[in-house]
């Protein structure tokens, strides 16, 4: 098939790559005309594993093409994806009109012999595809379908989620769409994940949902992982406890320091400004919201209490930028609260970061120090604190580690040490729900 997609964002560039690589044509188009060229000679913007080599591939084999013309784009496909940004308003909402605008210039672009299939990929609020048809009614003289098409990646693994996911959903009222959205995602559902076919509303009303409810239950063992602080328990034995009932299962039970990224905060926010207009209070998910708002400011005053309230020119090592493993993505990410606060509080940051260095340095610049290696960032730190659960920092050296220390003490925002490890090796070790190791 021939399709188009507006907006080279982190959705954008994944569902290009990942539509290109099924054997469709591609073309990708964006305002910015340098990112363009960056994209045309091969440049991936953002990183995400797998992303750049398929990338690479199908823009070699001509299967996928960038521009910032969007008259050739709207000429060339059948069916356009628009994967542009919905960015916050002042109370949580969700701003369109970069959705709208773009709707009304593809509107006039649109030859009245000729048929499109609008497929909304970014995440928009319920009453969007109605908003986009009025729009396209207004402004159209050729023939349009509206289409609502949530996307479920995970950054990290947004390649295997596309390429096999465990349920596509469609929003639409005309056969003749849902024909061809079945025809473009049939390769992706050779396993038998199903395709699932309902109105424009309930698609755009699940992929808020979705993300509220994986919100919700990482706040609420958040909630659960304080309580086991206070009364003495141990929450990682609490979330085997809880996982093993089928009725729950295992996956987002995991306490730390909070959540961040592109989705979960802004989702929520939206979700619940969607529940004020419409008269349905979301008081679960403003709850989730205030719950995770605190989390990620718990480790700060734990270290302050032990360095005895003044951390004044000490210095931190700090593991982890990065809101989640796997990506450079720093948007709503735990450090940032941590190296603000702390900041603040007179003290100096190392920070080590596998990927996400370059976008740290483009939000706070100079702010903090920044390592090329994770273990030169303990040089002479009086603590080291972990936000972020790379891989490669699981099995460290620890004896090297308290070698290169200034004090063998470790606050952990991901809980990736046994307790009884740490007892071991001599550290004094704070990490979330459980028992602090001395």
């Amino acid at each position: 098939m021939k399709l188009a997609v507006v907006g080279t964002g982190y959705v954008g560039l994944v569902a290009g790559v990942c539509f290109a690589e099924s054997g469709n044509d591609v073309i990708c188009v964006d305002v910015n005309q340098e990112k363009v060229e960056r994209l045309r000679g091969g440049e991936m913007p953002i990183f995400e594993p797998n992303l750049d080599r398929l990338f690479e591939r199908n823009r070699e084999e001509e299967r996928l093409r960038f521009t910032s013309d969007l008259g050739e784009a709207v000429a060339f496909a059948d069916i356009i994806f628009l994967a542009l940004p919905t960015p916050q308003g002042e109370g949580g909402e969700a701003d369109l009109s970069f959705v709208l605008k773009a709707c009304e210039d593809i509107a006039r672009l649109v030859p009245a012999d000729d048929y499109k299939v609008i497929v909304t990929k970014s995440t928009v609020p319920v009453g969007t595809a109605d908003k986009i048809r009025q729009v396209l009614e207004a402004h159209a003289v050729g023939e349009f379908d509206v289409v609502s098409n949530p996307e479920f990646l995970r950054e990290g693994v947004a390649v295997d989620d596309f390429m096999k996911p465990e349920r596509v959903v469609i929003g639409t009222d005309s056969e003749r769409a849902e024909r061809l959205m079945h025809d473009l995602y049939h390769p992706f559902l050779l396993s038998g994940n199903p395709l699932l076919v309902m109105d424009n509303r309930s698609a755009e009303v699940t992929k808020y949902a979705a993300n509220a409810m994986l919100a919700l239950r990482i706040s609420f063992m958040n909630d659960i992982a304080n309580l086991c602080e206070q009364c003495g328990a141990d929450v990682d034995r609490v979330r085997l406890g809880v996982g093993l009932d089928s009725r729950i299962g295992k996956r987002f039970l995991f306490a730390g320091i909070g959540y961040g990224g592109s989705c979960f905060p802004k989702d929520v926010q939206a979700l619940v400004a969607t529940g004020r207009e419409y008269d349905a209070p979301q008081r679960l998910l403003e709850a989730t919201e205030a719950i995770n708002y605190d989390q990620k400011r718990r480790i700060v005053p734990r270290v302050l209490e032990h360095f005895g309230g003044d951390v004044a020119g000490k210095k931190f090592a700090l593991w982890g930028l990065s809101f989640k493993p796997n990506t450079d993505d720093m948007r709503e990410a735990p450090s940032l609260t941590i190296i603000e606060e702390l900041t603040a509080h007179g003290a100096t940051i190392c920070a080590y970061d596998p990927e996400a260095t370059a976008a740290t340095k483009r939000m706070i610049g100079d702010k903090i120090e920044y390592s090329k290696r994770h273990y030169e960032a303990l040089e002479g730190a009086d603590a080291l604190i972990i936000a972020t659960e790379w891989n490669k920092f699981r099995e460290p050296d620890f004896v090297y580690m308290k070698e290169l220390l200034k004090n063998a003490v470790i606050f952990d925002g991901r809980n990736l040490y046994e307790l009884d490890s740490m007892r071991e090796h001599g550290f004094v070790y704070y990490s979330v729900g459980r028992p602090i190791v001395k």
